[in-house]
This record gives structure tokens, C-alpha cells and sequence, in this order.
């Protein structure tokens, strides 16, 4: 936490969803394992070496003991705020307050752990409400679109976090692939405001989503 804090950056972010690693029988099947050269420092650190390692390998260094108290200690001896990640139920929201993070983020670690989780869109109202704006709302999961992004302020999110796009962009074409699927959310997002009537992101409100009936074009 410390280096993180010297080298600039300006919150830390716990993630609380991934104590062990969810069946992604894909990864199993294939064997695959994070290259060499490509690992998480803090990992390398924990194995002694820097060397190419399995899924299996990173979850079991994960400490399932750790509680809401160690939360606390921590969040009182660091010197930026704390954001806890992967909560998608309003009583943990207001439990991650309670033990000194200035925020969450609304996350199902992209459907890979928990199978049939709740999506992000579903938790996110109940999550800002029982929040009572004591810390930031940040929401992640299926942004694929600047309306995405619009659809998760209107419910109350202070952002929304964008993750596989921007990976893809980057595989496309490096730095400026990541830039160009940033500025694509980012002219929809504009568009989707004018469309709304809305001439910023805070006066999207609850009044602009409603869901879809039972039976509908969006149901098949």
C-alpha cells in the first residue's frame, strides 16, 4: 500500500469477492496459466519467483480469514481512500462504511466467480440508497456502451468502470486502441445524454430507466 501510494496513485482498491478462486472450467481445461513476465508483483513476491502461474496457484495464496476488522486497520493507516470491490448486496455496502472505506464498487467480478450472481444493474439501486451518499457508489459489469454508462448514473452510480473493452482496444492496437474505445463511450454517453434531454451526466435520475416488461422485444 505504501509504494502503491509514493508511486501517485490516489485510492486503493480491495477486492472482497475472490477469497477462493470461482470454477472457470474453461481456464482448467485448457491448463492456462499467467505467462511469465506478465504476473502480479505481489504474487511473484508471495511464490519467491517470478514464473509463469496457474489460477489455482493465485487463489491459494488468497487468506479466507480475513474480516471486516482488518478492513479497519487498515483503512485507518492508509493515507488515501479505500474503495472495497465485488459488493452486490446493500447490507455489505453499508458494513464497508461502517468499517472506514470511503467507498464501493458495485462488482460480480465479471460473472466469473459466484455462477447465477445477481447482475451489477439489478444490485446497484438498493446498494446507493442504503449508501446514503456516506462514501462513493462506483458500479462495473457488462459496460459495453456510452448507455451503459448512462443507465448506471440515472441509478445512482458516481461511475461506472470499464474493464474487457478497453483490453480489447489495446490488444487491437496498443495505447491508441484504448484511447479510441474510451472516446467511443464517451461520444455515446453524449449522445445518449442529448437523447435524454439531459445537458450533463447529474441530471440523469431514476425517472430515465425503467425495466422492460415480462414479455417484450428485449426478452427473447
Amino acid at each position: 500500500m505504501d509504494e502503491a501510494i509514493d508511486a501517485g496513485f490516489e485510492a486503493i482498491v480491495i477486492t472482497v469477492d475472490a477469497p477462493r478462486g470461482g470454477n472457470r472450467e474453461r481456464d482448467l481445461r485448457t491448463g492456462f496459466k499467467i505467462p511469465e513476465g506478465f504476473g502480479v508483483p505481489s504474487v511473484a513476491a508471495a511464490l519467491g519467483s517470478e514464473r509463469a502461474v496457474t489460477i489455482e496457484e493465485t487463489f491459494a495464496l488468497m487468506d479466507p480469514a480475513l474480516s471486516w476488522s482488518d478492513l479497519e486497520e487498515l483503512a485507518s493507516k492508509s493515507s488515501v481512500p479505500i474503495l472495497v470491490k465485488g459488493v452486490v448486496t446493500a447490507e455489505d455496502a453499508v458494513l464497508a462504511v461502517e468499517h472506514g472505506a470511503e467507498g464501493v464498487v458495485v462488482s460480480n467480478h465479471g460473472g466469473r466467480q459466484l455462477d447465477r450472481c445477481i447482475a451489477t444493474a439489478d444490485a446497484l439501486a438498493e446498494i446507493v440508497d442504503a449508501v446514503e451518499g456516506r462514501g462513493a457508489v462506483l458500479v462495473d459489469g457488462g459496460i459495453r456502451r456510452g448507455v451503459d454508462i448512462a443507465i448506471a448514473l440515472a441509478l445512482g452510480a458516481d461511475a461506472a468502470l470499464v474493464g474487457r473493452p478497453v483490453l480489447w482496444g489495446l490488444a487491437v492496437d496498443g495505447e491508441a486502441g484504448a484511447r479510441r474505445v474510451l472516446e467511443m463511450l464517451r461520444d455515446e454517453l453524449e449522445l445518449a445524454l442529448a437523447l435524454c434531454g439531459c445537458s450533463e451526466p447529474a441530471e440523469l435520475g431514476r425517472a430515465h430507466v425503467q425495466r422492460a416488461p415480462g414479455t417484450s422485444v428485449y426478452s427473447g
